[in-house]
């Protein structure tokens, strides 16, 4: 927790809307509040913007000289104590601002992995941030943090931006670095392994999985807390759920579900950060349904839900059925958004869950098929099969056939169905 004590860190936000960038990695006025909440999630303060329009970034200090001059003698009026880009900055380029504007200088990608440095609470979650900082730091070596004490990511007394995976002075040599992620992408890969069996074993069980997903701050959380009575705390701030929490849900009463809550997403999340929490995020994969949660009453939210279906696609979960849940309803004073697969809700009061549940309840009926199949004994395989991919429920040994009662995936059903002898949808 902040001590309230403590000096917060003040810095001098910028940005750049170069013309011959890609429309979603120019910075806009609402990128810019969004980087001064990152700031304040990080512990610090925001306390002057600069926002540049340019044909295109300098190569060598992003910024034209005008703008950065302009920059310094912003930190120099307000004592700020480090400069943060809304953009993605080479390392090069960090380096001449750094000298430059005699301050730390931090990117956006920079600021995200230090907020979950200090979030991740689990060794997976901790694993995962630490293999997206090292990525990250490998280019950045050279004369870049040579004048930095590292300290541990628990350390809340150190400055943002320098919160490292745990080390007490960072190695420039680039082989110990190599070592540390294959080391860390093998423990992420035996974390991997222990999902899969876990998801397995979930599949046997009969139970379906529904993954929330959204931008940070969507209101997942509550959500959850909502449906299932959990107890998860859900604060007003961003990238506030880092570790994944599972709860189950009866969304009728033949129906019981898994309910996942993600981490959030933001526009221009780190690759490296992507990559790393795949492990976690590939839940949604394998998910039986989507919860798309969007904030209603943010006047960004269509290009939020932009940001979050990239996400998905990029995670391959885009063929994964999903229901678009508009959260903050009793906030919005527009016509609500209706249609299939459409939800509008509130999880603060509770508005809309109960049809919600209904729409989840009937898309998982249309996905699975509860049938009872008789499979000769000469087709071992699909024996096999059908207790490998599917929730076996009951299995019977008669005299000419095994006789299996199973809940089978849309993707098995064009092998087994000719072997049915009723079906349930």
């Amino acid at each position: 927790m902040q001590n309230t004590a403590e000096k917060k860190e003040r810095a001098a936000l910028a940005g750049l809307a170069a013309a011959n960038m890609e429309a979603r990695e120019r910075s806009t006025e609402i990128s810019m509040a969004e980087l001064a909440a990152l700031v304040e999630t990080a512990g610090g303060e925001a306390v002057v913007s600069v926002l540049q329009n340019k044909q295109s970034p300098d190569p060598r200090t992003f910024l034209g000289e005008g703008k950065v001059a302009e920059l310094k003698a912003c930190i120099e009026a307000n004592e700020c104590d480090l400069a943060v880009f809304d953009n993605e900055l080479s390392p090069s380029q960090m380096r001449v601002l750094s000298e430059e504007l005699g301050v730390r200088v931090l990117d956006r990608s920079g600021l995200i992995l230090d907020i979950f440095a200090q979030r991740a609470q689990t060794k997976e979650g901790q694993l995962q941030v630490e293999l997206a900082q090292y990525h990250y730091l490998l280019p950045r070596l050279t004369g870049m943090w040579t004048h930095l004490v590292r300290q541990t990511a628990s350390g809340g007394s150190s400055p943002i931006g320098t919160r490292g995976p745990g080390e007490t002075q960072l190695e420039t040599d680039r082989r110990h670095i190599r070592r540390k992620i294959q080391k860390l992408e093998e423990e992420l890969e035996a974390v991997r392994k222990v999902r899969q069996t876990q998801r397995r074993r979930r599949e046997k069980n009969a139970m379906p999985v529904v993954a929330l997903v959204g931008y940070t701050n969507a209101g997942k959380s509550t959500l959850l807390n909502r449906l299932t009575n959990a107890d998860i705390p859900a604060n007003d701030r961003l990238f506030d759920t880092l570790d994944t929490t599972t709860r189950r849900l009866k969304v009728d009463e033949a129906q019981e579900v898994l309910l996942s809550d993600t981490v959030g997403f933001i526009r221009k999340l780190p690759h490296h950060l992507v990559e790393a929490f795949k492990a976690t995020l590939e839940e949604l994969s394998y998910a039986d349904v989507l919860l798309h949660v969007i904030d209603l009453s943010n006047p960004e939210w269509e290009t939020q839900a932009e940001v979050v279906d990239r996400l998905i696609d990029q995670l391959g979960a885009a063929q994964t059925p999903c229901i678009r849940v508009f959260n903050k309803c009793d906030a919005y004073l527009g016509i609500l958004p209706h249609g299939e697969n459409i939800a509008c809700i509130s999880a603060r009061t509770g508005e809309g869950t109960q049809t919600l549940l209904d729409m989840i309840s009937k898309t998982l009926a249309r996905q699975n098929r509860r049938a009872v199949l008789h499979i000769p004994y000469t087709e071992g395989a699909l024996t096999e099969l059908l207790h490998r991919e599917c929730a076996v429920l009951r299995t019977e040994y008669l005299e000419d056939c095994v006789e299996i009662e199973a809940v089978i995936k849309p993707e098995h059903w064009g092998r087994v169905s000719p072997y049915a002898v009723s079906d349930a949808h």
